[in-house]
């Protein structure tokens, strides 16, 4: 047939190199996910407990504000400062997270795969295993902005107000913290990849989201209650994270490891009652 338009010309400009060209994936991901009003409205309450924390951390290492807001001042602060606040702010943090996920998560490739546009990207120079890694960084990205950054924000905000050297002392909540949200990330990240590699519809993957957390800590309670046994707790997500703070000192001067008399008891997987 005729070509009647040759206004076509060739590709004059640079190249993307082999490295980068997931970051194109990434960009093109990023603009998607922050067009919605619900993501925005989502990511400033995640960031809403940082902000409560830092008034916290700022009137309970200010004698005079405590001045204004109790009588006695001169004894020491209600909320301690120490390794059990930081864990609850983390907790609150990967719940939220939680939250974010579910609702930007299913769009990162089920709008590709609804709208017939996955083998399009993949026709280009583009590899799968780029792909994905695309789609994980992305989460990884949202995700850490949620979870261990806002404690270490407030960790150098609680060091920075210090009188005593504190900073060097508490170094282990830092990278305790970073730790447990990579875990916390990793998880979550290929859990939603995976679903939404499954169900089309976002509201179904959403809930399916939060299903996967949830309906095995429930098969894990009943599995405990009918069986007499603790093995359940392998199920429990929830469990285990509220758990997991008996494996770190409560108190601030506390330099050695002091488990919880449960630890001392029973290992956690050993069933804790005979079978009949």
């Amino acid at each position: 047939m005729s070509v009647f338009k040759r206004n076509y010309r060739p590709f004059t400009g640079t190249p993307t190199s082999r490295a980068d060209r997931f970051l194109v994936l990434m960009r093109y991901a990023l603009a998607d996910v922050w067009s919605s009003r619900i993501t925005n409205v989502l990511f400033i309450v995640c960031l809403l407990p940082l902000l409560v924390g830092m008034a916290t951390v700022y009137i309970m290492n200010n004698t005079a504000v405590r001045m204004l807001i109790a009588a006695n001042a001169g004894a020491a602060p209600i909320i301690a400062i120490n390794e059990m606040y930081f864990f609850v702010m983390l907790q609150g943090q990967c719940w939220l997270a939680l939250v974010l996920t579910a609702w930007i998560g299913p769009r990162l490739i089920g709008l590709d795969l609804a709208n017939n546009a996955l083998p399009t990207i993949l026709s280009h120079p583009i590899s799968r295993i780029e792909y994905v890694f695309a789609k994980l960084a992305l989460l990884a990205s949202f995700l850490s902005a949620v979870t261990w950054v806002p404690v270490v924000v407030l960790f150098i905000f609680q060091s920075s107000l210090s009188a005593k050297p504190w900073a060097f002392e508490h170094l282990h909540i830092a990278y305790g913290a970073f730790i447990g949200s990579a875990i916390w990330i990793v998880l979550l990240s290929l859990l939603t990849l995976a679903v939404s590699s499954w169900v089309r519809w976002r509201i179904v993957a959403t809930g399916m989201v939060f299903a996967a957390v949830f309906v095995p800590a429930g098969m894990g309670g009943v599995f405990n209650v009918v069986m007499r046994t603790s093995w359940g707790n392998l199920l429990n997500i929830p469990s285990g994270t509220a758990s997991s703070r008996s494996s770190f000192p409560i108190s601030p001067a506390a330099t050695t490891f002091r488990p919880s008399p449960y630890f001392l008891r029973s290992p956690p997987c050993v069933p804790s009652a005979p079978w009949p």
